[in-house]
């Protein structure tokens, strides 16, 4: 074996031991956690105190093993289906904290991508203005006098997430064959999925057709900037773009000094993502502070293009009658419109889904309007997801968390910024829009007339049907008990505890009388017979969780 290939060898093996090390951490970590809630019956603030304490560590962990596992977190962050809601809110915040690379690295990549086209550059700026995880900015000039940025992945790259995303299938696949851990979630192929889009996210090619494709829907607008893609100075390792001179939408100050209305631009981003979501179906996944700023003349710039997000056309086609169904609170039309759009399984139990989106329209819809209602909306959507056996689209997940990140940015632009309250009158204009005239409308309303009118035709004819079953002896009468289930869960768990501590306690007052009798050699076997019970015990306490506000809504 060469020198090369058993340093390689030796580096795989350190890099796994280190990633173990942590995950194993985490894991015991979590049971003892656990365990302390269910013996002290801790109370929902001390948990999650706790578990952000715990979700903190783990993203400090995630920046210390570097740009791969950063960026398996803030996907992470976009699954609610997976982690619980408190760790979400830390994983959001995990931003790319990494140190810069140097500038002859940076100049060395930009020449071995470009070849002659280097050529076509005066001047690359040896300081950055931007370093993440996956790359670094370096403004330039170019020899017509353009002025450029290059985004320069960083060296070596490719083979680090390889060895990164390798191990990442590993733990995977182990944590799949435990079924405590793997209910109701393939691992498998979340880590697949996570694995194909952090691998497409280093190809800088599919960055620059996203940027070319968010400018194109924003040319006719007068409030928004999007940076020009500079296609000939462009490759899967380096992307070139245009300059946009701007000031960070996080420093007020300066864009007070500059009289920029802050309102104004807090609102020209809300009805910019509404024509994201509602006229173009494709989104800045990932609008925190850094990825904006604002002109001088007082234009929205949005910058970096790696996160992106779609809206299926079956979704868009739907967004009218949605918003109507909303404007109506009418939580049954909503969740059987969501259902056919593909956005909630058809095949679960939606009672709870239902009884969730009745509150969360009342809630949104319901005067004074909360000024971080998107926040307070999609956390209850992220308990929901986390605590029952359906999973929502990514796209979906995507939308609710861009939501909530420019909700943040706009509230601190100006404190008594309302998504609700600026997005009402498109809203509304959707309603009776949306591609329909008059006459659909009409046509509509005809339809629903007609489907009321056929199922009161009916009726009669229904209630001979069973009146003649009930007197045959045929009629079955099914009840759900859902509720009654579930307590008969929670006295048959507790019940079995408490055999399984009076058989704790009685084996270990067997195994002291043993010693006080200088049986030792026998002491241990009531020990050993204690240790299974033991552990089931454990298991029962595990089981036994306090009711939380999702699973009042549940009953």
């Amino acid at each position: 074996m060469s020198n090369h290939k058993l340093k390689n060898r030796i580096k795989k093996i350190k890099r796994g031991f280190l990633i173990w090390r942590i995950l194993i951490l985490l894991l015991v970590n979590l049971w003892l956690d656990n365990l302390i809630f269910k013996i002290f019956r801790t109370n929902r603030d001390k948990k999650n105190k706790v578990q952000i304490k715990r979700a903190k560590w783990f993203t400090n962990q995630l920046i210390e093993l570097g740009s791969a596992f950063i960026k398996i977190g803030q996907l992470l962050s976009a699954r609610p289906d997976l982690i619980p809601n408190t760790w979400i809110q830390e994983l959001s915040k995990l931003q790319d904290q990494v140190p810069q690379f140097s500038y002859t690295k940076v100049e060395e990549i930009i020449k071995k991508e470009l070849g002659h086209k280097f050529s076509e550059i005066n001047q690359i700026t040896s300081t950055p203005i931007g370093s993440a995880s996956l790359a670094q900015v370096h403004k330039a000039t170019l020899k017509d006098g353009k002025e450029v940025v290059f985004k320069v992945q960083r060296p070596n790259l490719k083979n680090l997430f390889t060895i990164d995303l390798n191990i990442m299938q590993q733990i995977a696949f182990i944590i799949q064959k435990n079924k405590n851990w793997s209910r109701g979630r393939n691992w498998v192929a979340i880590a697949k999925e996570c694995r194909k889009v952090l691998m497409k996210e280093l190809d800088f090619k599919c960055e620059a057709q996203y940027a070319a494709r968010f400018r194109q829907q924003f040319l006719d607008d007068e409030n928004v900037e999007v940076p020009e893609v500079i296609w000939n100075l462009s490759t899967e390792k380096v992307l070139c773009l245009s300059y946009l001179e701007g000031t960070k939408i996080s420093d007020i100050e300066k864009l007070k000094s500059k009289n920029i209305d802050l309102s104004k631009i807090a609102e020209i981003g809300a009805v910019s993502y509404l024509k994201q979501l509602v006229n173009y179906g494709f989104f800045h996944a990932d609008p925190h502070p850094g990825n904006l700023a604002v002109s001088n003349s007082g234009k929205l710039i949005f910058y970096d293009f790696g996160m992106m997000g779609n809206i299926s056309n079956s979704l868009q086609a739907s967004l009218g009658s949605m918003v109507q169904s909303a404007a109506l609170r009418d939580a049954s039309s909503l969740v059987t419109q969501l259902q056919q759009a593909g956005l909630i399984s058809k095949d679960i139990d939606v009672g709870p889904v239902r009884r969730l989106v009745r509150l969360m329209l009342k809630e949104a819809l319901t005067p004074p309007f909360s000024p971080n209602i998107i926040e307070k909306l999609s956390g209850d959507l992220y308990e929901l997801v986390y605590e029952t056996p359906f999973q929502l689209p990514v796209d979906l997940i995507f939308v609710m968390r861009a939501l909530s990140t420019f909700e943040g940015v706009g509230r601190m632009l100006d404190p008594g910024f309302n998504l609700v309250s600026i997005t009402k009158p498109y809203l509304i204009d959707l309603m009776t829009s949306n591609n329909q005239t008059p006459n659909d409308l009409i046509n509509q309303f005809g339809r629903q007339v007609g489907e009321l009118g056929s199922k009161a035709v009916g009726i009669p004819k229904r209630i001979d049907e069973s009146l003649e079953r009930l007197e045959q002896g045929d009629l079955q009468l099914q009840i759900r008990m859902g509720e009654s289930d579930r307590q008969f869960k929670k006295m048959f768990t507790a019940q079995k505890s408490l055999g399984h501590s009076i058989l704790i306690g009685s084996l270990t007052i067997a195994s002291a009388l043993l010693v006080t009798n200088n049986q030792n050699n026998f002491a241990v076997l009531p020990l050993i017979f204690a240790a299974p019970i033991s552990i089931d015990w454990i298991k029962c306490q595990l089981s036994m969780r306090k009711g939380s506000r999702i699973e009042k809504l549940k009953q």
